[in-house]
């Protein structure tokens, strides 16, 4: 029987380091031989790629970045007017996917805005989500990056988030 492989998400695990960069040497420590982080924008792409070579840990996933998580953003890809947003914060997460020799980025959806009835924003959201869908797909298969979709569980882990079931991962009409 093979060994189990598993990745530590930085962004909640060694939060005791107070800098990204420490928590890849105590990833590396605790004999984890791959990572993957939420949201590492904080730090400097160069000094993660260098505290990466130090600790010989793959990365193997980053999101995209959140938004202004301050008023709510939880990602931006579903989030109707935000599409500029998404595309800077693509085009930064492709920056810090190459710096880190990391071939996969998960395209976060977002919530549903604040004051939103779920329903009545679903056509306007997966409408939004799959045009910033086709264009993160252009922009991904130039660069050899996976882009990788996350329901999230609405009942307990985030009751805005749009996309929440595996089924409405599929999303028809994206090519």
């Amino acid at each position: 029987m093979s060994r189990l492989k598993f990745s530590a998400n930085l962004s909640w695990l060694f939060t005791e380091r107070p800098e990204f960069t420490q928590r890849l040497q105590g990833a590396a420590a605790a004999g984890f031989r791959a990572v993957e982080a939420a949201w590492l924008y904080d730090a400097d792409p160069l000094a993660l790629q260098e505290a990466q070579r130090q600790a010989g840990v793959e990365v193997v996933l980053i999101n995209t970045p959140p938004g202004d998580v301050d008023n709510g953003d939880l990602g931006l890809g579903a989030v109707p007017g935000r599409q500029v947003d998404f595309r800077r914060g693509l085009e930064l997460a492709v920056k810090y996917a190459k710096a880190l020799d990391c071939s996969r980025i998960h395209l976060m959806a977002g919530r549903v805005p604040a004051g939103r009835d779920r329903a009545a924003a679903s056509e306007e959201m997966e409408a939004t989500f799959v045009e910033n869908l086709k264009y993160a797909a252009g922009v991904l298969s130039k660069e050899g990056i996976l882009g990788l979709l996350e329901p999230i569980n609405t009942r307990i882990t985030d009751p805005r988030y749009f996309l929440n079931t595996p089924h409405q991962g599929t999303l028809e009409g994206i090519p």
